[in-house]
């Protein structure tokens, strides 16, 4: 189907971490997402991040310094992760 197609790949990268991500993420870690690959994140923070996956990764843009880029909390903010998304051209 058309509206499967991913254009883009998106990388996420934490950046940050507040106490311990209850799915095992470690500040530096790398992967790759999109709206079928969750790369292991808990269904919370997932869940928070896909509509902006789905806008970076169809080809959206949003109104900060880089376009390609954006950073987000885990919702847990007792034990928050910070992951930076990354639209890959």
């Amino acid at each position: 189907m058309a509206d499967q197609i991913v254009r883009y790949m998106i990388e996420g990268t934490i950046i940050s971490l507040k106490g311990t991500c209850n799915a095992g993420h470690k500040v530096g870690d790398k992967f790759l997402l999109n709206r079928h690959k969750t790369a292991g994140l808990c269904g919370v923070f997932y869940h928070a991040l896909f509509p902006w996956i789905l806008s970076l990764e169809h080809g959206g843009t949003f109104p900060t310094r880089d376009p390609d880029v954006m950073e987000f909390d885990c919702p847990d903010s007792g034990n928050a992760a910070r992951i930076r998304l990354r639209r890959i051209r």
